[in-house]
């Protein structure tokens, strides 16, 4: 019986990984449900330009708060790719880059949401435009914001599939786990794509559920990484 080895850097890079699945996922939490939910008002441009503008500091927050998520991501696929290199150095490349689009994408969530505040400012240059007009041009890019997470959710998914597969042949972490995370990465890049190329597809499925079952996934595998790390695989020799 052999057992495979893993090094110091990939004990250190579990940890390293395990927190910033963890700590990113707080991150977006609060931004979403204790900032952007609460200052967008659906379908009325008007009363979320208000809430924008009387609650300016705590719109910056969010905004900070994406760019911190970005750099979480890149941290995370730094750790990952140091993990999972050993399994499959291509696939493990692969995964990498697809979270760097993903943090990308964050990055111009926050461009957007900046040009949105930018509108929204009172700029002596915007002042031949209606204020009308203003708020409804701030809106759409906060709508943009939105799009950005929809084009980088493919690449989210596909990186989290990819991972998974290399999780579940590596045996690091719980084989079921893996699996789990293999099933629910898959079904969130079909209905990634479902979604971009049929925009009524969210009323068969709520975009809720799209990517529920890979955040439970990683939240499971971040607990796992930070308090449990990685277990050598035990090889039966015949």
């Amino acid at each position: 019986m052999t057992i495979s080895t893993i090094d110091e850097s990939q004990r250190k890079a579990a940890k390293v990984a395990g927190f910033t699945f963890l700590f990113g996922m707080a991150i977006v939490v609060f931004a979403n449900y204790g900032i952007s939910f609460r200052l967008s008002v659906p379908g009325n441009a008007a009363e979320t330009a208000r809430n924008i503008m009387a609650h300016e500091t705590l719109f910056r927050i969010n905004i900070a708060c994406n760019l911190i998520y970005a750099v979480t991501i890149i941290a995370m696929l730094a750790a990952l790719y140091v993990i999972l290199k050993p399994v499959n150095r291509n696939l493990a490349l692969v995964a990498a880059f697809c979270r760097l689009v993903v943090a990308l994408m964050w990055g111009v969530t926050a461009l957007n949401m900046l040009g949105a505040l930018r509108l929204l400012g009172g700029g002596t240059y915007l002042s031949v435009f209606e204020a009308d007009r203003l708020q409804a041009l701030a809106r759409l890019h906060l709508a943009s914001s939105y799009d950005a997470y929809y084009v980088g959710l493919p690449f989210w998914t596909l990186a989290s599939t990819v991972c998974s597969y290399l999780w579940f042949k590596s045996r690091y972490i719980p084989i079921t786990l893996a699996a789990f995370g293999v099933i629910s990465s898959a079904w969130c890049v079909i209905c990634a794509f479902a979604f971009i190329v049929f925009p009524n597809f969210q009323n068969t499925v709520h975009p809720m559920w799209f990517d529920m079952p890979m955040v439970i996934f990683e939240m499971a595998l971040g607990f796992w990484l930070l308090f449990k790390g990685l277990r050598p695989y035990k090889l039966l020799e015949k």
